[in-house]
């Protein structure tokens, strides 16, 4: 099994920055793949980033090319989200996610496992 857990979600203003970190612990070495998602109440579970386990590979969603960056540090075994000028259309819950295939996965199900959520707040 794998634990992954995020922090660093809160309120930031549009144009501000934020970087949310997922720590995962357990079978790591399992896991080849590992994203972000994010949901709004009311609507499904969103892609937003992918990058493969060695940090190779990162794929973004159209909305947020060009403002958000994933990254990872395998030796904390952590994955890392900055956001840099995010709108207040990006407010949600985000979750990490890992997966033990690798290549560019987008669908939530293709996902094994997944972190408890932190609220990100983009006020305008």
């Amino acid at each position: 099994q794998v634990q992954l857990v995020e922090s660093g979600g809160g309120l930031v203003q549009a144009g501000g920055s934020l970087r949310l970190s997922c720590a995962a612990s357990g079978m790591t070495l399992t896991i080849l793949t590992m994203a972000w998602f994010r949901q709004v109440p009311g609507k499904e579970r969103e892609f937003v980033v992918r990058i493969g386990w060695s940090g190779a590979l990162p794929y973004y969603a159209d909305s947020v090319k060009g403002r958000f960056t994933i990254s990872k540090d395998n030796s904390k075994n952590s994955a890392y989200l900055q956001m840099n000028s995010p709108k207040p259309e990006d407010t949600a819950i985000y979750y990490c996610a890992a997966a033990k295939r690798a290549g560019i996965r987008v669908r939530e199900d293709e996902y094994d496992y997944w972190g408890q959520g932190t609220q990100v707040t983009v006020s305008s």
